[in-house]
């Protein structure tokens, strides 16, 4: 009896032991649940993905990475799989920082570029590739696997059809692309690749080819390649998983935990007996009991009233544990909550975490809307939404913040500031820019401030805020709405627009309307023989003898009689002005020495200046309509919609004092920050150029051109940047928020005009310095760059307003021409400049900066010798034509002066550098910014207490961080995500953490039904003959409960069984003697879309589309649902072809538009890229051909038509 005596009091002894080892488990062998997800194709080699990673940073890290790999895939062979990967990390260590090495090793775990490179081998298949080549070529349509062929198909290759290129392709880098295109399929690291690679790029560095890489495997490997970033759920049958309820309660309330434990026979010990035989231990005996019971795989039902506390009680356990701990265990807790729950309920709850969770909850409602139990994770102030959210936007969410951090790290800004300059969002340029209106040249046919017509209406601004029918729009006595129509007489889109004016002027339109003009400029015109001046002279003759309104209404009846075309005619003219005016004499109104010809040039005039595009145009407080807004049906609605906006925005202007009855309306709208003379489309619809002047520690001269040369693109622009000198405003201590650059040869007539330009902006402008980059037409030497060096040399030497007298000066063409007719260029000094600097400078400046500065040109601006450019912080635009006036450069100052800039001024103000290095930072943080997305707005999350309701997880120092903030309740479904995907984020990237424990109270039944499992890991796990799959493992589970096994993938996820041992709907480990595997297949990306016709603006009932290839055109199709116009479609990474149905949906309907493709509207085919695990959706739009107007997909066109007694029937 001792003996057994002191064997309890071991066993018990160890207890204290027991409870520290976390996630002790019975001795028992434990079954477990296996679960992976395999893709559709066979697995792609790493150093392809790292290719595609390196591609997104920039093609030209793409082809520098491609250069230091040539033959990498040798080792391979030679090497371990782990050495292997570590030699790719180690080449894309040559240009990646440390953050990016980590993301990409992400990258490689979550398989994120694996689409990208099975597209390419779906459109490889789909050539097809000729037999038993390693890698092969296609210049248009022709293939080979054979240098030695390369020249005989490059010869006629321009007379062959040219091949599409998708916006993926990898181009090597040229300023050149109408070259004949040469397709390499090969895979990178080959020796079949290096030996392509090398006589194609020296051919494309060349100018004889345009080189295009397409990933191509010739022999995939046969393993599968498993997938991660997908959750896994073991759900517990509703009928095994139930509080008990309040009956229960009732007679359970009395009864002791003595009372609850003692009949119990626990893993085979017998507790009653103990008891009784050992009464001395009885305490440690319980605790004993109960502590196998909880490790125990048997769940028992809690009471409600245990639930009521248990997130709180969750969440006490967690915060007690040590900090770097406490993500784990929630995790632990929540992933396996229906055995730790009974555990949980014994937690006695910290009532100062209560009452401080509870605080933060009132605030964090208050400020942002979050509730109790509500999950929120921000990372740098951006909310990641983890219902919406996958690894792979993670992923590029990371790295474009990675990019922006970096980069201002590089700027030398600190910490504080960097988070400011976070907080910040790039602009995207808007579009809605207003032409000023307050020009001669436009003839307003209605004043509604002036005119008789509205005299009964009232004047005051206030009637703005009375109540109006909806979609009315008050009528009040002033110009707050003007319309501007520009109108061509020779051109049939005039009729439209004489009815739109009269349609708006009859029916008392509070609208101002006005006409622009556009007729003959020759000096001398015949009305007779030129409608436009035949209309414009009769206009105003009818203007003169009655007035403005009469003259608009007989140039109406004069449209009234255009019959074919919708061409009006000198007849059409003349009749109406015999009409009105029998006794008048035509030739006097209409003929060459008419004296109604006064301003006939003026509309032309300002048509051009505008620099608006192709007629037709018509502007609306001065900003432009797009084309297909114009057409007769659109422009009516287009026009009272934007009414109805202004409205808005003007009921707020007189809400809050800014309008009122004193303000001169006109001025008022032409004064608004979006106002300008002038609209240059090759700046406003420009693909801008976005530089990258942030400097990698690079040191190299301006004038050293050797070493300039073997710089990369990024360290070119930073030396630029570094050794630019300005002209700027008088006082040296200004910061100039808009930094330009003007590229010219200022040697050619066309190169000194936009120094001139430039020079007249700069006089008057507020917020701009400008700088100079030279590119020569010809080779460089003394004597054609006599100009230049002087404008380089006064740049050197000169400042402010002798710096600009001068240059205005040598940019004037007489004095060109005296200096090249031999004149010395010291003749032309101006007053108060320092000649003495400015002559030995001139005379010993070398030719060196010129080369570097055209080297620039081409190798970063990708422009030919003696091109135009310019460039505003940072970003490109070019080449330019000879017609950038000053107007323009007030322009490109009004959409570079945005608010961001005006925001990154402020900041930069408060930082103690010199004005200059102030004018580089806001211009270079500009650069940076713009050139990113535009992200969603950033949150400023803050907590009023944090000492007992949030972990705090502090970074590394001397290193910068992401500032991430989770807000999650403990036992939800979101912390069994959010808990794996913070411990991954710890091990990617640097960061500051809080987690606030946002629990619920008075729970009435329990939350969490399933265990669950988020298969997600920071990096791959490697071992020596290759990759571990990534599987999701459930171990210790009760064996008791019926079980169900259920995948939760992202969305756009098809995902089948293809294997498992057991019905996975149906599992009970208690009947199984094994180990439970599931195997899924991730059988198709689905193509989401909508559809809709552009005629009814409703989804087109009964149409079909089709998706294949142009070798099989239909592999799968699908029908438009006629409620929502949504469609889906099955596809795999590649590049397909959407048609609309053979039958009746082609024969009627045709493609007008699509967005979200990878072929222009206009081109023909609909070409869909499928090149990522995300969701692809798609938006189509359809119309019916001219000729199937009346037909409908859905009947019979041979239906006949019923008669009498069908009818009757039907009713």
């Amino acid at each position: 009896m001792a003996k057994a005596a002191d064997v309890v009091r071991l066993l018990l002894g160890s207890t204290a032991l027991c409870f520290s080892l976390l996630g002790a488990r019975t001795a028992s062998a434990s079954k477990a649940v296996t679960a992976h997800l395999a893709a559709k194709w066979p697995e792609t080699p790493l150093l392809l993905e790292a290719s595609e990673f390196m591609a997104e940073e920039s093609n030209e890290k793409f082809w520098l990475f491609l250069e230091t790999v040539q033959e990498l895939a040798v080792y391979k062979q030679t090497e371990s799989a782990y050495s292997y990967y570590n030699l790719i990390l180690k080449k894309a260590g040559q240009f990646l920082d440390n953050l990016h090495i980590n993301l990409l090793k992400f990258a490689f775990s979550i398989r994120a570029y694996s689409p990208t490179i099975q597209m390419f081998q779906q459109i490889a298949a789909d050539e097809p590739p000729p037999d038993g080549c390693d890698a092969f070529v296609v210049i248009h349509k022709k293939h080979t696997c054979k240098i030695n062929e390369l020249k005989k198909l490059l010869k006629k290759a321009t007379s062959r059809p040219r091949p599409y290129l998708f916006k993926g392709d990898h181009k090597f880098p040229t300023n050149k692309e109408n070259l004949p295109v040469t397709i390499l399929y090969a895979e990178i690291g080959t020796r079949a690749f290096s030996k392509f690679h090398k006589v194609l790029s020296e051919k494309a560095q060349n100018g004889k080819i345009l080189y295009v890489l397409r990933h191509y495997i010739q022999k995939p490997v046969s393993q599968k390649m498993y997938l991660s970033g997908y959750g896994v759920e073991l759900a517990i049958k509703s009928t095994e998983y139930k509080a008990l309820d309040d009956t229960q309660v009732k007679t359970a309330t009395n009864t002791t935990v003595e009372d609850e434990v003692e009949t119990n026979e626990v893993q085979g010990f017998l507790f009653r007996k103990l008891k009784e035989r050992y009464s001395d231990l009885r305490d440690n005996l319980t605790t004993f009991q109960k502590y196998l019971i909880e490790s125990s795989k048997e769940m028992t039902p809690l009471k409600v009233w245990e639930l009521q506390d248990l997130s709180f009680q969750a969440a006490s356990q967690i915060m007690s544990t040590p900090v770097y701990d406490a993500i784990k265990l929630m995790k632990d807790i929540s992933q396996n909550f229906p055995i730790k729950a009974r555990s949980l309920t014994r937690i006695a709850v910290n009532q100062l975490m209560r009452d401080e969770i509870q605080e933060n909850q009132k605030g964090l409602h208050e400020r942002f809307e979050i509730q109790p139990g509500d999950a929120c994770l921000f990372i740098n102030g951006l909310r990641v939404d983890l219902n919406a959210y996958d690894p792979f936007s993670l992923l590029d969410m990371l790295k474009l913040e990675g990019k922006m951090m970096n980069g201002l790290r590089n700027l030398g800004i600190i910490k504080e500031d960097v988070s400011n300059f976070l907080k910040l969002n790039s602009h995207v340029l808007d579009h809605t820019y207003a032409l000023d209106i307050r020009h001669s040249s436009i003839v307003w046919i209605n004043d509604l401030e002036n005119d008789d017509l509205y005299v009964t209406w009232p004047a005051s601004c206030q009637e703005l805020l009375k109540p109006v029918f909806p979609g009315t729009i008050p009528s009040v006595r002033r110009n707050f709405h003007n319309l501007v129509l520009f109108i061509d007489p020779a051109q049939g889109y005039t009729l439209d627009f004489v009815k739109i004016a009269e349609l708006f002027y009859y029916h008392k339109i509070p609208l101002r309307i006005g006409f622009v003009f556009i007729v003959n400029t020759d000096d001398e015109v015949d009305g007779a023989d030129d409608v436009g001046v035949a209309l414009w002279r009769a206009f105003n003759y009818i203007a003169e003898e009655h007035d403005v309104s009469q003259a608009f209404i007989s140039i109406v009846q004069m449209y009234q009689r255009v019959k074919n075309d919708n061409i009006l005619t000198v007849d059409h003219v003349k009749s109406v002005l015999l009409k009105l005016f029998p006794d008048g004499n035509i030739w006097d109104i209409l003929g060459i020495h008419s004296k109604y010809d006064n301003g006939r040039k003026e509309g032309a005039s300002f048509y051009r200046m505008t620099g608006l595009g192709p007629l037709p145009q018509a502007l609306y407080n001065g900003e432009p309509f797009k084309l297909e807004q114009l057409n007769a049906e659109e422009l009516e609605t287009n026009v009272l919609h934007r009414m109805m906006d202004t409205t808005i925005n003007l009921q707020r202007e007189v809400l809050t004092g800014v309008l009122n009855d004193r303000t001169n309306v006109i001025d008022f709208l032409m004064e608004k920050n979006n106002a300008v003379p002038r609209v240059n489309p090759s700046i406003l619809h420009t693909k801008w150029q976005y530089l990258n002047l942030i400097s990698t520690s690079v040191t190299a001269d301006v004038e050293d051109f050797s070493t300039f040369f073997f710089l990369d693109s990024q360290d070119k622009s930073a030396v630029i940047a570094e050794n630019m000198y300005y002209l700027t405003q008088e006082e040296d201590d200004v910061i100039s928020s808009v930094t330009l650059w003007i590229i010219a040869d200022f040697d050619k007539p066309s190169g000194r005009k936009l120094l001139f330009n430039a020079l007249k902006f700069m006089k008057t402008s507020l917020h701009s310095r400008l700088g100079v980059i030279y590119n020569p037409t010809s080779k460089i030497n003394e004597e054609n760059t006599a100009i230049s060096r002087g404008v380089l040399a006064a740049f050197l030497t000169q400042k402010n307003s002798f710096l600009r007298n001068f240059l205005r000066k040598l940019a004037k063409e007489e004095t060109a021409t005296a200096i090249y007719s031999g004149k010395k260029i010291k003749t032309f000094l101006t007053e108060g400049m320092d000649k003495n600097a400015f002559e030995k400078k001139y005379n010993t400046v070398g030719v060196n900066i010129f080369q570097t500065h055209q080297l620039f040109c081409q190798d970063v601006l990708q422009l030919r010798p003696g091109e135009l450019g310019i460039v505003s912080n940072g970003k490109f635009s070019g080449p330019l034509d000879e017609n950038f006036y000053t107007e323009d450069f007030y322009f490109l100052e009004k959409i570079t002066f945005t608010n961001l800039v005006e925001k990154i001024k402020g900041i930069v103000e408060n930082m103690e550098i010199s004005s200059k290095n102030m004018s580089d930072l806001v211009m270079k943080v500009d650069a940076l910014l713009s050139s990113l997305p535009k992200l969603a707005s950033r949150h400023d999350i803050t907590f009023l207490r944090e000492n007992h309701s949030i972990i705090t997880i502090n970074p590394e120092e001397n290193d910068m961080f992401f500032d991430v903030i989770a807000i999650v309740d403990p036992l939800t479904r979101e912390a069994q995500k959010m808990a794996q995907l913070l411990i991954v984020l710890g091990k990617i990237i640097n960061m500051k953490i809080k987690l606030f424990m946002n629990c619920r109270g008075k729970l009435s039944e329990a939350p969490l039904k399933s265990f669950y499992r988020f298969v997600l890991e920071p990096e791959l796990v490697l071992v020596a003959d290759g990759i571990t799959g990534p599987v999701a493992t459930f171990v210790d589970i009760p064996e008791a409960p019926l079980l169900t096994l259920n995948m939760i993938t992202p969305e756009g996820w098809l995902v089948e069984t293809v294997h498992s041992n057991c019905d996975l709907d149906n599992i009970h480990l208690k009947d199984i003697e094994r180990t439970v595997t599931a195997e899924y297949e991730l059988e198709y990306l689905l193509l989401e879309g909508h559809c809709f016709d552009t005629m009814t603006e409703q989804p087109p009932r009964g149409l079909q589309f089709t998706l294949g290839t142009k070798n099989k055109p239909v592999l799968v199709d699908t029908i438009v649902m006629a409620n929502l116009g949504y469609f889906q479609l099955k596809a795999n990474p590649g590049a397909w072809i959407l048609k609309l149905r053979e039958g009746k949906s082609e024969d009627i309907y045709q493609i007008v538009g699509h967005e979200g493709t990878d072929s222009e509207p206009d081109q023909g085919d609909v070409i869909v890229v499928i090149n990522s695990f995300k969701s692809k959706i798609l938006e189509v739009q359809v119309q019916k051909k001219p000729d199937k107007i009346k037909e409908d997909i859905l009947t019979d066109k041979d239906e006949k038509k019923k008669g009498m007694w069908d009818s009757i029937k039907s009713i």
